[in-house]
């Protein structure tokens, strides 16, 4: 699948029960407040005050992707813990967005769910559910599964593959988290705690529930190298946040090979959070978004790139040269009229639209400088003078 995510399972360790010791260290710290799992995050105040105490003090989180979230949006929190982010996007998303939260832990869920009815009532609104899954599967709800198991334990062999069975059945025509249903996925120093077998189908997961158009933005502890066996086999050390950190490049590679596009550092955090035999471990919140997929079409677009690089290469492998009119795809044009490309490129439509059914298929690798009669039409022979003495743009003559 992903070289980036299976070389990391190659250095798996290999007699540690990562889910075991997250599950066991994130349950004792559901009950009182452990302040080595986390980062010191600073929220915005203002969404804090509907929020019982208890579950501040008891966030672990080391970043605030919350930050990146928008009015009637759906958002999907991963890992969610206590609920602290779910709450604080409800606020941002209003009432007229949702949000939801998986993990597997029962007492966080536990306490999550504690408080949705007050923290609800206090903003006036309802719109955070919590479900219990684990972030690498988003099909399967295990509440639902445990109900199945009460029913029908596990005594034998044929009851296990019957099991099986129905778990399968469940992520097929029951899934918890939908495909193409979520607008944004965020998630809080989590994704470091899966076990290295299962990240590339836990970025799959993450690509399959967002919706075209949609992104991931995600706060997670990267190391600056990669940490050694002995380091990986300490349960303490994973659950906390140290051994499963991704470095820092492989973490950017792993949503480029899931599909993602557009992958930027948005926050990195300036010294270490923690050093560890001379490896430093430090806070840093990814957005990457999704919907580069589809047929390339000419419609006679160009974009210009408008620097300050002489040159730069899109995740497609659209290379862009400063000041130059390069010829793109119709899907291409959408995109870099978009977030997080738009305040670095002048789009230049055609003069007449290209009918859908009279577009033909557009070469994205071919990397063309569009000549501007392409885009104003080969007939264009218009002559215009101006006597204005305005050429500045939009005020210069106010």
């Amino acid at each position: 699948m992903s070289d980036v995510l299976e070389s990391m399972g190659e250095r798996l360790p290999g007699n540690m029960d990562v889910e075991k010791a997250v599950r066991e260290r994130y349950s004792e710290a559901s009950q009182a407040a452990e302040p080595a799992l986390c980062c010191p995050v600073q929220y915005d105040v203002k969404y804090l005050d509907a929020l019982p105490q208890e579950l501040i003090e008891r966030d672990y989180g080391c970043g605030d992707p919350s930050r990146y979230l928008a009015v009637g949006e759906t958002v999907l929190d991963l890992g969610s813990g206590g609920g602290k982010i779910c709450y604080i996007a409800s606020q941002i998303v209003g009432a007229e967005g949702k949000v939801l939260g998986v993990d597997m832990n029962d007492d966080m869920l536990a306490l999550a769910r504690q408080h949705r009815q007050q923290v609800g009532d206090a903003i006036g609104y309802h719109n955070v559910t919590f479900h219990k899954g684990r972030i690498q599967d988003l099909a399967l709800d295990l509440d639902r599964f445990d109900e199945h198991l009460r029913r029908q334990p596990i005594q034998s062999s044929g009851t296990w593959l019957e099991a099986e069975a129905e778990a399968d059945r469940m992520r097929r025509d029951e899934s918890m988290i939908q495909s193409d249903s979520v607008d944004v996925v965020v998630s809080n120093c989590v994704l470091n705690l899966v076990d290295y077998r299962h990240r590339a189908q836990m970025f799959n997961e993450i690509f399959r529930v967002l919706r075209r158009g949609g992104r991931a933005v995600i706060s997670d502890i990267v190391s600056d190298e990669t940490i050694p066996e002995r380091l990986r086999q300490d349960p303490k050390l994973w659950s906390g946040c140290i051994s499963g950190a991704f470095v820092e490049d492989e973490f950017l590679a792993a949503f480029q090979q899931a599909g993602f596009y557009g992958i930027e550092i948005v926050d990195r955090q300036e010294e270490a959070w923690a050093t560890v035999d001379g490896i430093d471990f430090r806070s840093m919140t990814v957005r990457a978004f999704k919907g580069k997929d589809g047929p390339c079409l000419d419609h006679n677009q160009a974009v210009i790139y408008q620097g300050p690089w002489k040159q730069v290469m899109d995740d497609d492998g659209h290379i862009l040269r400063r000041g130059t009119r390069t010829a793109v795809c119709e899907k291409t044009f959408q995109i870099y009229g978009r977030a997080p490309y738009q305040d670095q490129i002048i789009s230049v439509p055609p003069r007449t639209p290209v009918p859908p059914e009279a577009a033909r298929t557009f070469d994205c690798h071919r990397g063309d400088v569009r000549d501007p009669r392409e885009t104003k039409g080969s007939d264009f022979n218009l002559t215009q003078l101006n006597d204005s003495d305005c050429c500045g743009g939009e005020k210069c003559c106010e």
